[in-house]
């Protein structure tokens, strides 16, 4: 008997339950579902149930490894007809902006606190990094334009890469060794080769799931993961960014004609639900409560320096070359939502036995909680305030069946919100294109199968079958009818993102 292993999986098997419980329960109250995990870590921490876990090194390790997974997840649902026009921008934050970042919030910590510039650009490091499972967990339940949901995701997925590197870098025991322009060469190798062996492991993937003849459809999901697997563990091999070819290898396999797709994507949400929840508790575990109190004041120095300053500057000298205007910078500046990404990024200075790590630790941890607070439920209200809310978006849900994928067509859902143009539009007045149908309306809980003369009406819900290649179209002409009626054509409407 192994009396230790059996009380482990009971303690393990509890908190997982009670974390997939918490979900509904966080949805409810408004609170982000990542900070109960958290809760959850520090109640059975040495504050709580009294176990003590101090484990930096370990903690670093897992924390990699569920970022891996998150990570790869938000490339496999990433669509390329959305990510491909914000791609641009989406770099340029993922690199100029984290460098603007870096510096305007370690100038402010270093003036306002009088930290070392080491620690001081550490702390600009470790808040520059957007996380990944912050923003695919919050964004995707708002209705937004396309591409600003695409190109805060992309963003989450790319910028993990320069900033590890850059991290790992200041957090050396010995100075450089090597002139700047030495050590900028190497990050630009650093990204480059990671994006490549990211091509590489997705067209691999793609080749080699088209061909094969798997004996269970239960295999494909886990090759496919394999293959990002593989793309970091690649990439960390050859000196590269893995993390970088982890996302641009989710990237092609997501996009790809692959078998059982849909059964993919949703054993991708699963593990990366299971990553965050295994993340979040093994860092509110590592957290000491009793030292957090002393935090609050670089976290809070820090946290403004970064909100009021660094991201809305990295994001206005990021956005110069690109078409997006005020109100959407705006809002790109505030959704940079921080998450479980600086507490792991900041246990790489601790477990290097950085000077003044352990604060660091401290107040990234509390910075977290606090701002994840704060603007995970001020994103909604800012959106509308800001105008840059898109309530008709056409919104995928994921079907399990498998005659849609034989039939490489789509399900799409649609409501009808108030304020849209479709509502008193009739069914065949929607001129979806040849491939798509409206199959299923859902009206004060019942539901029909609508013909051409059935009028739509608000708060109607629609299930929409489309080809894979009209699926663009069908949600472009959805968004015209949406936003000018049946007569969008008419009033030069198309139904494409609008430059307001």
């Amino acid at each position: 008997m192994t009396p230790g292993l059996d009380l482990a999986l009971l303690l393990g098997a509890a908190v997982l339950l009670v974390a997939v419980g918490a979900v509904r329960f966080s949805t409810r109250l408004g609170v982000p579902s990542l900070l109960v995990y958290l809760a959850l870590g520090v109640a059975i921490g040495e504050a709580g149930l009294g176990i003590r876990f101090d484990d930096v090194e370990l903690t670093r390790v897992l924390g990699f490894c569920a970022l891996i997974v998150i990570i790869a997840e938000g490339g496999l649902s990433a669509r390329w007809s959305t990510l491909r026009p914000v791609l641009g921008l989406a770099a340029a934050l993922s690199t100029v902006g984290v460098v603007v970042s870096i510096v305007v919030v370690g100038l402010v910590v270093h003036l306002l606190l009088g930290l070392d510039w080491r620690l001081a650009l550490l702390y600009g490091a470790v808040l520059s990094s957007t996380d990944a499972a912050a923003v695919f967990a919050t964004l995707r339940r708002l209705r937004l334009p396309p591409r600003l949901v695409a190109t805060l995701e992309a963003e989450s997925g790319m910028n993990d890469a320069p900033v590890v590197i850059l991290v790992v870098l200041l957090s050396r025991a010995a100075p450089a060794a090597h002139p700047w322009w030495y050590e900028v060469l190497l990050v630009g190798y650093e990204l480059g080769a990671g994006a490549a062996v990211g091509v590489a492991a997705g067209i691999a993937g793609r080749w080699a799931l088209r061909r094969a003849a798997l004996p269970s459809a239960g295999l494909y999901p886990i090759a496919v993961v394999g293959f990002t697997v593989l793309a970091y563990a690649a990439g960390a091999v050859l000196h590269a960014s893995g993390f970088l070819a982890v996302y641009v290898a989710g990237v092609l396999l997501g996009n790809a004609r692959l078998p059982h797709r849909q059964a993919i994507l949703g054993f991708a949400d699963g593990l990366a639900w299971l990553a965050q929840i295994g993340l979040f508790v093994l860092l509110g575990l590592l957290v000491s409560p009793g030292r957090l109190d002393a935090a609050v004041l670089p976290a809070v120095v820090a946290g403004l320096a970064l909100v009021l300053a660094a991201r809305p500057l990295s994001v206005a000298v990021s956005a110069l070359p690109f078409r997006f205007n005020l109100r959407e910078q705006a809002f790109l500046s505030w959704a940079g939502l921080r998450g479980a990404v600086p507490i792991v990024l900041a246990t790489i200075p601790l477990s290097e036995r950085v000077p003044g790590a352990e604060q660091l630790f401290d107040a990234v941890f509390v910075l977290v909680v606090i701002f994840t607070l704060v603007q995970a439920g001020t994103l909604a209200p800012a959106a509308r305030r800001l105008r840059v809310t898109a309530p008709a978006e056409a919104a995928e849900i994921r079907v399990e069946t498998a005659p849609l994928e034989r039939m490489r067509a789509d399900l799409l859902q649609l409501e009808v919100p108030p304020g849209s143009r479709l509502g008193g539009v009739h069914v065949d007045e929607l001129r979806l294109p040849v491939g798509a149908s409206v199959t299923l309306v859902l009206r004060d809980g019942s539901g029909f199968v609508p013909g051409p003369d059935t009028r739509l009406k608000v708060g109607d819900s629609l299930l929409i079958v489309a080809a894979a290649g009209v699926r663009d179209e069908v949600e472009r002409r959805l968004r015209a009818v949406s936003r000018r009626g049946r007569l969008a054509r008419w009033f030069g409407e198309y139904g494409e993102d609008r430059d307001e």
